[in-house]
């Protein structure tokens, strides 16, 4: 813990009582013209941290991300550019089109419905940038903390299953996407944001096109009508109020493509480092993750009583092997119950019992490890210029007397 933030913590402790909520370890001032946490999210949870509202992004507090499946109104906000002025569904359409496309088509959303065959499946998606707050030297962008990911339970069509329509030419090696939302600046003929995947990742199984999420339409703040989902990968190559794909014979060169954008060192770099823009490389899979959804941060225990911890962890592309916790700075670390995920990149549930026979100050620390081999670290992970896979274990805060 940072002294700052653990002094803090007792500062706080000292003047609490009993039953009350301490500063989060990773406790962080967010004010923007005013705004604090509160119910002007549209749609949201009225304990979401709004970070942004011209776009809107908004994180999740660890602690209301408990269940199992992620309700939308708890499922953060990462927005390139503006809501889309208007929407209407009857007359929505999506293109499919591109140099590698043999047959380019354009679909109405009610062919997309009735003529391919639906699939539901829990998919993480997580910002690349979350944790960026902790990085130093900083990087600049939204200053994420833990909240920046969800799984909710998504429904739609394969992407593979409307490229096997089109016909997909030998030479095809991206897809990229283009929604309806809009540039700040107003300009109509500027695009916020068109991402997109290798060819492989498009033709997963768990690659859809989305109209739902958990038994419903999406809601408008997450892509209504329509929208891409690849989980595992940044969430920005799930691109909301989706109107084009475009299948590529090269990597796809939209707008937060190239440059810095989504991308990290090649090769490792010190922090502060100034990295050449073809010394960056592409962010895909992401890392091996967990988060602490109970108890809240801040949360004050009875000596000697027996208490849950439960929370979830993720890895990409990967599955997640084991999950372990420690209460002593990481000097020892005891196994957790690792469930197995729904489906492939879906997170998975980890549990566990706990008590502390002395009271004072405590952390509870978790890290989970891979099917690879890969673990969390239990520090910071390498600095990067975009403050991008921050995967260092989550560690709460709790006062036990």
């Amino acid at each position: 813990m940072k002294n700052g933030n653990r002094r803090r913590f007792l500062r706080t402790t000292a003047l609490a009582g009993t039953g009350s909520l301490l500063l989060p370890l990773n406790a962080t001032s967010v004010r923007f013209s005013g705004i604090e946490p509160n119910n002007q999210i549209p749609g949201k949870h009225p304990d979401m941290v709004l970070l942004n509202d011209r776009p809107w992004n908004a994180e999740t507090p660890a602690h209301l991300l408990d269940e199992p499946v992620t309700s939308m109104d708890r499922l953060f906000v990462r927005n390139n550019g503006l809501i889309p002025a208007k929407v209407d569904s009857a007359t929505w359409t999506l293109e499919v089109s591109g140099e590698s496309v043999e047959n380019p088509q354009t679909f109405s959303l009610e062919q997309l419905k009735t003529e391919f065959k639906h699939h539901t499946y829990q998919l993480v998606i997580e910002c690349a940038g979350n944790g960026r707050s902790e990085f130093a030297p900083p990087a600049r962008g939204n200053q994420w903390t833990t909240g920046a990911v969800g799984a909710p339970s998504w429904t739609g069509i394969r992407l593979k299953d409307i490229l096997a329509r089109v016909g997909v030419k030998p030479d095809a090696v991206y897809i990229g996407y283009y929604g309806k939302d809009r540039h700040l600046s107003g300009d109509p003929d500027k695009v916020p944001i068109s991402r997109g995947v290798p060819i492989a990742k498009a033709m997963e199984e768990e690659s859809l096109v989305a109209w739902g999420a958990n038994g419903e339409d999406l809601p408008m703040m997450h892509g209504y009508p329509l929208r891409l989902v690849f989980g595992g990968w940044p969430a920005s190559t799930s691109g909301k109020w989706l109107t084009r794909i475009v299948v590529r014979n090269q990597e796809h060169d939209g707008p937060k493509m190239t440059g810095h954008s989504y991308r990290v060192p090649c090769e490792p770099v010190a922090p502060g480092s100034k990295v050449r823009d073809e010394d960056m490389c592409i962010i895909q899979s992401m890392p091996v993750k967990s988060i602490i959804s109970y108890p809240k941060s801040g949360a004050v225990i009875a000596t000697s009583k027996v208490i849950d911890i439960r929370g979830h962890a993720w890895a990409g592309d990967y599955a997640v092997s084991r999950a372990e916790y420690s209460i002593d700075y990481g000097m020892s670390w005891s196994a957790l119950k690792l469930e197995p995920a729904v489906n492939r990149l879906a997170w998975q549930h980890w549990s566990g019992r706990l008590k502390f026979s002395v009271p004072g100050y405590y952390e509870i620390w978790v890290r989970a490890t891979d099917e690879l081999g890969n673990r969390q670290p239990m520090v910071l992970p390498g600095w990067n210029p975009r403050g991008y896979l921050n995967n260092a274990c989550h560690r709460i805060a709790v006062k036990v007397q």
